[in-house]
């Protein structure tokens, strides 16, 4: 299970996804889930689905990542789909008790599963073809004019850089705490929940303390090298400019806003309760 956890993982590479502007690469993310959320129809994310597989070839990285990046959440996948299958406010040709099971309420399930999936997997991309460095460099210019109206800008974005780079860190320190409990003799998968709850119990004090030994070494480290925060004198390493790739990525995200509205508007299958 830890494992499967993938976020804030990166994965080098040289693909047209990897050489994208990191700005552009957050507002064309934002904007495709916007998109995503404005379908209303089976073309429609019938479109935004074939979209979002070419996407993934594009980036050269192994689909088998992306569908473990989905394992964690497949409960409130399951859960979330459930909840629109029954709520639908749809003549029902089976009920069980409370629970109504209609032809709308089972598409909507599916459509918002997909949703969910079409939604985490471009998210993946953003994060599995921009390091956190970049990542957090295009979010800080972004957010720049806010530095205006005296909003911590810089800070917010190195906490976030931060956050990025430990969570692989902090995962990869939990699987050995896990091995080495269970080497003792550990049961964390069998008995009750009130069980497995008290069994992490030991993984959560070591992790705990290692998580407030590798801040305060950051800390130390930080001050040894005189990190002064947003300094106005100091200078970029990294100079963002938009390119050629960015342009053509931005204009397949506008066509695919018309298209979805277009597709929305003219087709008979539209997607019940969403």
């Amino acid at each position: 299970m830890i494992r499967d956890i993938t976020l804030g993982q990166y994965f080098p590479g040289t693909s047209l996804i990897h050489k994208m502007d990191p700005r552009a690469k957050i507002l064309l993310m934002i904007l495709y889930v916007v998109v995503l959320f404005m379908a209303e129809s089976a073309v429609a994310y019938g479109v935004l689905l074939i979209s979002t597989v070419a996407v993934i070839v594009l980036t050269r990285i192994s689909l088998k990542f992306y569908l473990r990046g989905l394992k964690p959440l497949l409960f409130i996948m399951v859960f979330t789909g459930l909840l629109n299958m029954f709520y639908t406010d749809a003549e029902p040709f089976w009920q069980i008790w409370i629970f109504k099971f209609s032809w709308e309420g089972i598409f909507s399930a599916l459509f918002m599963i997909l949703r969910i999936v079409m939604m985490v997997l471009i998210m993946s991309v953003l994060t599995y073809t921009t390091s956190p460095l970049l990542l957090t460099g295009g979010l800080e210019r972004l957010l720049y004019p806010l530095t205006y109206i005296k909003v911590p800008v810089h800070d917010f974005a190195m906490m976030m850089t931060i956050a990025l780079r430990f969570i692989p860190t902090l995962l990869e320190e939990t699987e050995k705490i896990m091995n080495a409990q269970k080497a003792r003799g550990a049961d964390f998968e069998s008995g009750s929940l009130v069980r497995r709850a008290k069994a992490m119990i030991p993984i959560l004090i070591p992790l705990f303390v290692s998580a407030f030994r590798r801040a305060e070494e950051l800390a130390v480290a930080m001050e040894c090298r005189c990190y002064e925060g947003d300094s106005k004198h100091r200078t970029r390493f990294v100079e963002y400019r938009f390119s050629w790739r960015d342009s053509v990525a931005a204009l397949f995200c506008i066509a695919l806003l018309v298209g979805v509205i277009l597709l929305n508007r003219i087709s008979v299958w539209s997607v019940a309760g969403i």
